[in-house]
């Protein structure tokens, strides 16, 4: 996956470099990373526990949770690290792996908000063949299909960026090994690598959106011709943590991603901390409080704990 380098080592630049602000944002920055952990792993152990999320929707949403965890942890304790160190090098391997993870993680996150669009497609559109449809199997391929495809997607990316020679500076002006920051260090010519990572790029979140947009057009269509407002209500009720998910993820990463290297600016790791470090806090949030089955289920479980917990006290207290 690589090509000819001279550079063993980078020096990442960070956030900022002025010192006095250092702590104060790695102060905030693990808060916000803790959220995401605790409310990720929450969503996940949630779902496992309650019959009544064992559907291919949370299925697909639990998947989803864990590529946040795993995101945040690639990015987000190297980040905190950096903020209170001297040494901000990364090596050639750390920084080309770190790439190949992030984007096989993004690909991931991309088709399983494609596959939750068509879920609710199915589940609102043809509600009389949604078992025989999204059955067990099913979900599982696709999930399957998706980590391949995105293994083989993080290959091409990283081979495009790490495939030229890094022989000039050997500072990236990021605090992580981004494409276009990366590119930017490459000394021979980028123009066949820029092709190649602008069309996949364009398969997948191209490719995507445009499976999603089609599978909502079916969805108002449908909700439109139901005779009830109650049942429209509760149709667009369930699709408005997904839509409010999929305007996060892709608004920010067209804006990352779907543009010439040349007119990257320095907003872009202001947009980078968005999409890399508090989409990943927030889509736990998004699923919980806008999804009034998780909310149910979350009050049930807590009631369960609180019985339980009570159950043991009085038993403790007649011993």
């Amino acid at each position: 996956m690589g090509g000819n380098h001279t550079q063993i080592k980078f020096i990442l630049l960070g956030i900022t470099d002025r010192p006095c602000a250092q702590i104060p944002l790695f102060v905030l920055f693990l808060l916000i990373y803790i959220v995401t952990l605790v409310g990720n792993v929450g969503i996940i152990s949630l779902v496992r526990v309650s019959p009544s999320l064992h559907t291919p929707m949370y299925f697909f949403l639990t998947h989803f949770a864990f590529t946040d965890i795993c995101y945040s942890t690639v990015i987000s304790p190297r980040m905190l690290a950096d903020l209170l160190s001297e040494d901000k090098t990364i090596s050639f391997t750390a920084c080309r792996m770190q790439l190949f993870t992030l984007a096989f993680l993004a690909t991931i996150e991309c088709h399983l908000l494609a596959m939750m669009a068509y879920d609710r497609h199915v589940a609102i559109c043809q509600p009389l063949l949604y078992v025989t449809i999204i059955s067990s199997r099913v979900c599982w391929q696709l999930v399957a299909s998706s980590y391949l495809f995105a293994f083989l997607s993080a290959i091409v990316y990283t081979w495009c960026v790490f495939g030229g020679s890094f022989c000039g500076p050997n500072r990236i002006d990021h605090f992580f090994c981004d494409v276009s920051p990366v590119l930017k260090l490459v000394c021979s010519d980028t123009h066949s690598s820029d092709m190649i990572f602008f069309a996949l790029i364009t398969i997948n979140e191209v490719g995507m959106s445009i499976i999603i947009l089609l599978s909502y057009i079916s969805i108002i269509h449908t909700v439109l011709r139901m005779c009830s407002a109650q049942s429209r209500a509760r149709a667009f009720h369930t699709c408005a943590s997904h839509l409010m998910a999929v305007s996060l993820y892709f608004g920010s990463a067209f804006f990352m991603y779907l543009q010439p290297p040349s007119s990257h600016r320095s907003l872009d790791k202001v947009a980078s901390i968005f999409y890399a470090v508090l989409i990943p806090m927030l889509n736990p949030f998004i699923y919980s409080l806008r999804n009034k089955e998780v909310k149910e289920a979350l009050v049930k479980c807590g009631r369960r704990v609180f019985n339980q917990w009570q159950h043991r006290r009085v038993v403790s207290s007649r011993t």
